[in-house]
């Protein structure tokens, strides 16, 4: 496994960190019932019981006020979420190819092309059981899920999670225009893409603010969700012993995940509480991984440059990530890039258009 830099070594002038207060990173307490006083204390084991304060919630998942975590016995160390996440960049489109801004407006579907490396993306990540699937709701990212799902093993009739937050980067006015265009527009008022917002657009804050909420979201949900699972199915507690001795991915629970990432982006399988699959688009993925790089400190694999982080992913380019979650009041995540913008899968096609 190529060694791993901290995400603090890069300082680059697009990652800024987003606005607002970071979520105190105490995941496991659940949605609050209608009276909140009568709460019960969630008991995860003998001695750990986890009691909650009152959580706020608002809008579609989002999570807002504030909760804690405390562990009865506090010498014992607190519980770990861990979970794989695949972020895949959707298929090519007419527009893409003609670099046309499609944005939120222009909601293009697949070209033959596109279809095609989805479906290349689809054979490269068959063997990975997929617990979780979420999805921009635009045309050519349904498109692209859909036909990555069709070629998974395990995970063909798994539900899709559609999800606005995950759409591209509004582009205001420069929607249905050139790339060029674009370029004209910010030269004009003396800046430069992808700093430049035309009017209508978004702003990469903007943008960023929609990743950080949609991450916390994300972790909130596999913490609560695995809380419940220990909680309720306690026979489906990790046995590490069992596992290093060579379980199969078909012998796990669907709460328990093999990480099947290939042999060469990481060495040894880890066990996951989950394994997610996001699909989304170009611009609004490199916000997103400079949310995990400027935010939350997420370590790289030594062959990421700093144009690999500034460049936007190709057409159905793959990036996975371990994330760890330790339960414990205002911890971060801990997150590990196994892979960014890979294409491997792509080569196949670029043979077949030579």
């Amino acid at each position: 496994m190529a060694p791993l830099l901290s995400g603090a070594a890069w300082a680059l002038t697009d990652l800024k960190p987003a606005k607002g207060p970071l979520l105190p990173y105490s995941y496991c307490s659940p949605p609050p019932p209608r009276d909140p006083e009568a709460l019960p204390a969630l008991r995860l084991g003998p001695r750990d019981v986890i009691s909650l304060r009152r959580r706020r919630r608002v809008g579609s998942g989002r999570v807002a006020g504030s909760s804690w975590l405390s562990i009865a016995g506090g010498e014992r160390e607190a519980a770990m979420v861990v979970f794989g996440l695949t972020v895949v960049r959707h298929g090519e489109t007419k527009y893409n190819k003609e670099k046309i801004l499609q944005g939120q407006g222009v909601d293009e579907p697949l070209s033959e092309t596109g279809f095609r490396q989805a479906s290349a993306a689809g054979t490269y990540l068959s063997n990975i059981r997929f617990t979780h699937v979420f999805s921009s709701d635009l045309l050519r990212a349904k498109q692209t899920t859909d036909s990555i799902l069709r070629k998974n093993q395990f995970s063909k009739e798994i539900s899709v999670n559609y999800d606005a937050r995950l759409r591209e980067r509004k582009y205001g006015v420069a929607e249905g225009k050139s790339l060029s265009n674009l370029k004209a527009m910010a030269k004009a008022v003396g800046e430069q893409c992808p700093s430049y917002t035309p009017p209508g657009g978004e702003t990469l804050d903007e943008v960023k603010a929609r990743c950080k909420d949609f991450f916390e979201y994300l972790c909130y949900f596999i913490s609560h969700e695995t809380c419940l699972e220990k909680q309720f199915s306690p026979s489906t507690e990790r046995n590490d012993t069992e596992l290093a001795g060579g379980s199969s991915t078909a012998s796990l629970t669907n709460c328990y995940s093999r990480l099947e990432f290939h042999s060469d982006c990481i060495q040894a399988n880890e066990v996951l509480d989950a394994n997610i699959l996001v699909v989304s688009h170009g611009a609004y993925m490199r916000n997103w991984i400079g949310y995990f790089i400027s935010n939350l400190e997420c370590t790289l694999p030594a062959t990421v440059t700093k144009t690999d982080l500034s460049s936007v992913s190709p057409n159905t380019g793959i990036s996975q990530f371990i994330i760890k979650l330790e339960m414990r009041k205002d911890m971060k995540p801990q997150i590990h890039c196994i892979c960014l913008n890979r294409e491997d899968h792509l080569a196949s096609l670029s043979h077949e258009n030579m």
